[in-house]
């Protein structure tokens, strides 16, 4: 989930992505609390930086992503891990309707029924 503490903040990079919503950190965790969306921050893992973010409707099964530019392949492994996340705990019948790459396809799980994070 994106952040704004004292910390992390992620609001100047989620302001790349378009995002001007002053207070959407806190409709963030808002989501999660009343289980209605669930976002997740996909980050460089050696410096935290946020490259894309993925967003899940609990209520739909509906995942989204947004990426900086030059970032969708983080996008798109966030997304596939986040689906395996919605149809194992959630039970859910997960759609990647984000963009996930520059022709607007959605390449398939590279590790169907695997429970990694597609991390090698």
């Amino acid at each position: 989930m994106p952040r704004a503490d004292d910390r992390v903040d992620d609001r100047p990079t989620l302001a790349d992505l378009g995002e001007s919503d002053r207070d959407y950190v806190a409709k963030a965790e808002s989501g999660w609390a009343d289980d209605t969306r669930y976002l997740w921050a996909v980050c460089e893992p050696t410096t935290g930086e946020l490259l894309a973010e993925v967003t899940l409707n609990p209520a739909s099964g509906d995942i989204a992503t947004r990426s900086r530019p030059g970032h969708q392949e983080a996008a798109l492994t966030g997304a596939q891990a986040v689906s395996r996340f919605a149809a194992g705990a959630l039970g859910l019948t997960p759609v990647i309707t984000g963009p996930g790459r520059p022709d607007g396809a959605v390449s398939p799980d590279p590790y169907p029924g695997h429970a990694s994070d597609g991390q090698r």
